[in-house]
């Protein structure tokens, strides 16, 4: 039997706006050779080792990787709801060297502006078992959200 320790709650929102149409924003999450350009660990600093993709409500996705110091991360989500051009709302497990760190609810809306797009991006997450530093996954959202925006130009 697993020995329950902790959970530490966190819940940080993210606002990006992007110089494109909502749709093309959209299709950056919906496309799985899209997606694949821009979320990653930093270039350079992670490699990819398992990747699946499957779109859609009750779909699943998996970003599996290792980083230089031996270590692994493990991205899987569950897509809940998925409106196009303006919603997706994921739940998903984060794991490092196979040990479960966090379950998370995600939730990305797109609003058309004036000059392109308003990406609000809000996540509630709670992190288990003692994971010392849940503010890097804010951190760590930032990161994927700027690779975002460089892939949008």
């Amino acid at each position: 039997m697993t020995e329950l320790t902790t959970a530490q709650h966190l819940t940080f929102t993210i606002e990006r706006d992007y110089g494109v149409a909502p749709a093309h924003v959209f299709r950056a999450f919906a496309d799985p050779g899209a997606k694949r350009t821009w979320f990653a660990g930093p270039p350079g600093q992670w490699t990819e080792l398992e990747r699946s993709f499957d779109f859609r409500v009750g779909g699943r996705e998996r970003a599996r990787g290792g980083w230089p110091d031996g270590s692994t991360s493990d991205f899987q989500a569950t897509y809940l709801d998925i409106v196009e051009d303006a919603r997706i709302i994921y739940a998903y497990d984060m794991y490092v060297n196979d040990r479960k760190i966090s379950v998370s609810l995600a939730t990305i809306e797109l609003h058309a502006g004036a000059n392109g797009t308003r990406l609000t991006f809000t996540e509630q997450a709670a992190f288990l078992d003692g994971y010392s530093t849940p503010e890097d996954r804010e951190a760590g959202t930032r990161q994927l959200l700027e690779q975002l925006g460089r892939y949008l130009q």
